[in-house]
């Protein structure tokens, strides 16, 4: 449903005159959402001051397991107390597979400074967002996301597949043995996803409805492998859309008996799942600032010569600090299963014009049009947290506008197909623990644009999943 009505707080008793309830999530540092239901009458008394919201959520990994080093923001010591959620009023949506609910995204605040917590990621990005503001500027995006679908076999007691017997199989079987949607490579195939009509056509016309509108939608190369790109818009908005279409998928998928996997690799010898980010500086009339206005007789290289001075600095600030947010863009174990050798996944720190094995990928004339100049970021998997992913390539970027940085690489050659030859930059992290090091040192880029807190709480997260991956027995 779109939200074509800007909600006041004076309106919200009339919008919501026929609920009886109202459900709210934030955001946890996995970018997952969790939230609640609550009865109208209670969400209308708190919308402008906001609730205590449990801050274990910050405390806790994706399995509700705690972390084994106390975090400041959630501890033993302070009893795991409440933070504040605030719901935005403009994230209103109705949740159409449930009957239309009413949804608001909220975000969170430290009890005691009232200012926003550094480690809630709808605030990480708008502190990134509101620098821009400051000097006039706004952002755009987009998101792309690949992902795999597995099917439950049939309950021989069930008359459908549903979520129940999807549990169940789970529960019985090791997850590598879910058998996929479909079978075989085939991307861009007009015919497979008519074997699951229901489910494809289902999901796209649920997005709309929930205001993460999908742009183009289709089979990727790889066993019930899809790719979703959203809606280009303003890039906190694109965040919201990114978080909540993975919501949509997992809700939707669940009542057809499917399972979605945004996992970076989920299968061996196959290729992984990207969460490729779009972005591109507008000034206030919305006119793109990262095209030139003619082509530059003399470029350092030629295939800026229609990026902007402005574009230039923003791209060699991404270079620069990329490998200092590796545990962002990467932020798992198995991420780093994805970005290797031999795939097509970028493995250093590289760009070129239209160059798919790069890690940033530019897309300017003369294969774009002017106002869709920008910049492809391939490095984030679709286990990444839009959000912090998103806030990462802002505030790379905008810190090599505001140093006037020069790009430190030339552009990968065409030929050049794993992500850039040795010299043509460093190569990134091999490891979360390695990039957790780099991301939590004292130098480090990410202690310089998001400060010292939110660099302690999240790598201290990623400290808590290597310590599990180093206790674990595996297959292997």
């Amino acid at each position: 449903m779109p939200n074509d009505t800007e909600v006041t707080l004076e309106s919200l008793s009339e919008l919501l005159k026929d609920d009886k309830a109202v459900k709210v999530a934030g955001i946890d540092v996995d970018g997952i959402p969790r939230g609640k239901l609550m009865a109208k009458s209670k969400f209308i008394s708190i919308a402008k001051t906001g609730f205590g919201f449990c801050s274990v959520i910050f405390g806790w990994d994706m399995h509700d397991q705690t972390y084994f080093k106390e975090l400041k923001i959630s501890n033993k010591e302070n009893g795991y107390r409440d933070v504040i959620a605030v719901p935005d009023l403009s994230s209103y949506r109705r949740i159409p597979w449930e009957d239309n609910v009413p949804f608001f995204l909220v975000s969170f605040y430290d009890p005691d400074t009232q200012e926003s917590l550094s480690a809630c990621p709808r605030s990480l990005l708008k502190r990134a967002v509101d620098k821009l503001k400051e000097d006039g500027f706004g952002a755009m995006a987009g998101a792309e996301y690949e992902f795999y679908q597995f099917r439950a076999p049939a309950d021989p007691n069930a008359t459908q597949r549903n979520s129940s017997s999807t549990a169940r199989f789970l529960l019985d079987n090791p997850p590598d043995q879910l058998p996929s949607l479909t079978e075989g490579m085939f991307g861009y195939s007009l015919t497979r996803p008519v074997h699951n009509q229901d489910y494809f056509y289902g999901i796209f016309d649920a997005c709309e409805k929930f205001r993460c509108g999908i742009e183009g939608w289709h089979t990727e190369s790889g066993p019930g492998v899809f790719e979703a790109a959203l809606e280009f818009g303003e890039i906190r908005e694109m965040a919201d859309k990114a978080a909540l279409f993975k919501l949509t998928v997992k809700s939707l998928a669940s009542k057809h008996g499917i399972t979605p996997c945004f996992m970076a690799k989920p299968r061996h010898n196959l290729p992984g799942n990207s969460g490729h980010m779009h972005v591109s500086i507008v000034d206030t009339s919305g006119k793109n600032l990262f095209y030139r206005g003619s082509e530059d007789p003399n470029p350092p290289y030629p295939d800026i010569k229609f990026l902007s001075d402005l574009g230039r600095h923003f791209l060699a600030g991404l270079l620069d600090g990329l490998p200092d947010v590796m545990p962002i863009v990467a932020p798992t174990i198995n991420s780093y299963k994805r970005l290797v050798e031999n795939f097509w996944a970028p493995v250093t720190v590289s760009w070129g014009l239209e160059h798919r094995a790069a890690s940033i990928r530019l897309i300017a004339p003369p294969t774009a049009s002017p106002k869709a100049t920008r910049f492809e970021v391939r490095v984030a998997g679709a286990d990444a947290n839009p959000y912090m992913v998103l806030a990462a390539i802002l505030a790379l970027g905008w810190r090599g506008v505001e140093k006037k940085l020069e790009i430190p690489v030339p552009p990968l050659g065409k030929g050049e197909d794993v992500g850039g030859a040795a010299d043509k930059g460093i190569r990134l992290a091999k490891s979360l623990k390695e990039a957790n090091q780099r991301f939590m040192r004292k130098e480090s880029v990410a202690r310089e644009v998001f400060g010292d807190e939110f660099v302690e709480h999240f790598g201290g997260t990623r400290e808590h999943e290597v310590r599990l991956w180093e206790e674990a027995v595996t297959d292997w």
